[in-house]
């Protein structure tokens, strides 16, 4: 049920107002290969929301993924909205439109689920204008049987405390399955009538979807605990586990995407050849919350790039993962698609490893001249990066770049973390001696190199092995940041660096617990939206609120955890067992590494023994059998 003071415009009324905003056709719908139903003739409407603008939710796979699927279902309508900008948001409160769908202009407070796929911290604001502008309660617990039913998932959803009181229900973990069995309880409980109070229990039965409202949040000095409530003998599960699909293999994927009206971020074809990684990076969140690895096999992967170019008219196909480098058949799969039979559009790998190995696959997908490769050290010094269990010594990251240089690039990104556990300023500098001896051997090759260092500041984020650690205040982060910048000048050198501010206010809701939800609304009262864009941000809005709702930030960003301490995520389980988390931290203060798994040794995470799953390679080869006594070592 939608706010009766929102309408939704005509076409004609739309037309003529859109001239006043920018980049219209964010909002005009209408792409080849969008999906569009009568809503009227389905049991199960859903609009699948993504709190950002239009270029960039049109580029995120999840959200495709689950378009297709939903859509499949012949009980299903599903459409989607993204967070209008705010010149849009201006002019539609101005004439009292409501939020609307891309598809079919329905308004998004008549949808039966509206579901936000959580990709950032600094979203959240946005999550909050999205459902005030359909009409939506913000808050669970003011919702009726005949508002929508709020979920949301994605990677926050399992740190998701800030946004409890505001979300019906979380989808944790991958969702394929899940998706689709959200669906079919809504659709039962709609057929027989019932309450809301009945859906949400009924959803707390189904594996991998947590109902906050059906937890207490207890704050008794030892951490910020999240309990069931005894409600008249129901009681919601301790812990919930998030959702793994053991195989992609026979999970369906999208090979004919819509083509969005204006260039997306991302624009191109995708094909996600393997989902999860296990090289184990400290500080990577979607390395700990996406293992096992599980990788479709290669004819499988062909098929997929073939058919999503015959369905798009793409120019450019993009082999997705979280390390492209480390698939099965990648040279044998690249060498099809370019050589043997060549797909007839250009192929490119997302994320690579910094070695010479990589730069021989990008050099197969064409690397010209004027090309620019992408590398990813994260620290600078060998001891940072054992530290942070980043496995590459610096003989590699100079081969890496004589490789690359010698295959004819001039232009080398690197990506770098500052701020990490235990950094100290000549780690820091490390950064810059790395990239003056990166650019010295391209001199040496007779070339005019260009090294772009660009740095990120560390967050702790929730289930990684630096969970427990501080992040470095925004004075401290810009220190070292200038610190870096007068390392780093000189001809064919360039620096770029994230706001310290943005990262500070990132770690603040990472960590977060229900207790933030009243500054969040606050924050959202006073304006505040797209706070992950550095011109939009109101730090002072931000701090106004933290104040009204007696909330000290510092405490949640910049205060180290014992090992002792609850954190409002521990009632919902990666897979990946705390006890392994702190182990690898007590690892990273030895500058002690540990292996990947795929090399044949189990690590003893406990996603595989716990969860019943397994690493899944291509070529019907199966990763290393969970080992109980390498997890009762943990």
């Amino acid at each position: 049920m939608r706010d009766e003071r929102l309408s939704v415009p005509s076409w004609d009324d739309l037309r003529r107002q859109l001239g006043k905003v920018e980049k219209p056709a964010r909002y005009l719908g209408g792409e080849v290969g969008a999906v569009r139903k009568e809503l009227a003739s389905v049991d199960v409407t859903f609009a699948l929301a993504f709190p950002d603008v239009y270029e960039v939710g049109v580029s995120h796979l999840g959200s495709l993924i689950l378009y297709s699927i939903l859509n499949s279902l012949d009980y299903v309508a599903c459409e989607r909205v993204y967070m209008p900008w705010t010149d849009m948001e201006e002019l539609m409160r101005q004439k009292g439109w409501s939020l609307f769908s891309v598809e079919s202009r329905a308004p998004i407070g008549s949808f039966d689920i509206v579901g936000f796929s959580l990709q950032y911290e600094l979203t959240y604001t946005n999550v909050l204008a999205m459902l005030d502008l359909s009409g939506i309660p913000l808050r669970s617990a003011e919702r009726g049987e005949r508002h929508p039913l709020v979920i949301a998932g994605g990677p926050c959803a399992m740190a998701p405390e800030p946004l409890a009181d505001f979300v019906d229900a979380f989808a944790l973990g991958d969702g394929e399955e899940l998706a689709v069995d959200i669906v079919r309880v809504y659709r039962d409980w709609k057929r027989e009538k019932g309450t809301r109070a009945e859906l949400l229990r009924r959803l707390a039965q189904v594996d991998g979807v947590y109902v906050p409202s059906l937890y207490d949040a207890v704050y008794d000095g030892k951490g910020a605990r999240v309990v069931p409530k005894d409600l008249d003998g129901f009681r919601a599960p301790e812990v919930v586990r998030r959702r793994v699909l053991k195989s992609l293999e026979g999970a369906p994927y999208p090979d004919r995407p819509f083509i969005p009206l204006i260039p997306p971020v991302h624009d191109r074809g995708m094909v996600e050849i393997f989902r999860g990684c296990t090289q184990g990076c400290r500080f990577c969140q979607a390395g700990m919350l996406y293992r096992p690895v599980r990788e479709r096999e290669p004819e499988t992967v062909d098929r997929l790039v073939r058919d999503i170019l015959r369905h798009s008219g793409y120019d450019e196909v993009s082999l997705v993962s979280l390390s492209s480098a480390d698939y099965t058949f990648i040279t044998e799969t690249l060498s099809r698609l370019v050589r043997e039979a060549p797909c007839g559009a250009r192929v490119s790998l997302p994320s690579l490893r910094v070695d010479s190995f990589s730069v021989g696959l990008a050099q197969m997908l064409g690397a010209t001249s004027t090309s620019g490769l992408t590398l990813a050290p994260e620290a600078g010094s060998q001891r940072m990066r054992d530290v942070i269990n980043k496995r590459v010594t610096e003989e590699e990251i100079m081969d890496a770049a004589e490789s690359a240089f010698s295959a004819g690039y001039s232009h080398i990104k690197l990506y770098f973390m500052i701020g990490l556990p235990g950094e100290t300023d000549e780690d820091v500098l490390e950064i810059a001696r790395l990239a003056r001896n990166i650019r010295e051997i391209g001199r040496k090759k007779g070339k005019r190199p260009t090294v772009v260092v660009s740095v990120s500041g560390f967050v702790p984020k929730p289930h990684t092995p630096f969970q427990w650690e501080a992040a470095v205040r925004p004075d401290e982060l810009r220190r070292r940041q200038r610190l870096l910048r007068n390392a780093l000048r000189g001809p064919g050198l360039e620096f770029r660096y994230h706001d310290a501010d943005l990262t500070a206010l990132e770690a603040v809701f990472a960590r977060g617990d229900r207790r933030l939800g009243a500054a969040l609304e606050a924050a959202f009262r006073k304006g505040c939206r797209f706070d992950a864009w550095p011109d939009k941000v109101r730090l002072d809005a931000w701090a106004e609120a933290f104040r009204e709702a007696a909330i000290d930030p510092d405490s949640y960003a910049f205060r180290e955890r014992d090992r002792e301490e609850v954190f409002p995520w521990d009632h919902l389980s990666s897979g990946v067992r705390k006890r392994f988390l702190w182990r690898e931290r007590e690892k990273a203060r030895e500058a002690l590494t540990t292996w990947d798994c795929r090399e044949g040794r189990c690590t003893g995470c406990g996603i595989c023994g716990d969860f019943g799953v397994s690493v899944r390679l291509a070529g019907g080869r199966e990763g290393p059998s969970f080992d109980a006594r390498e997890s009762e070592r943990v």
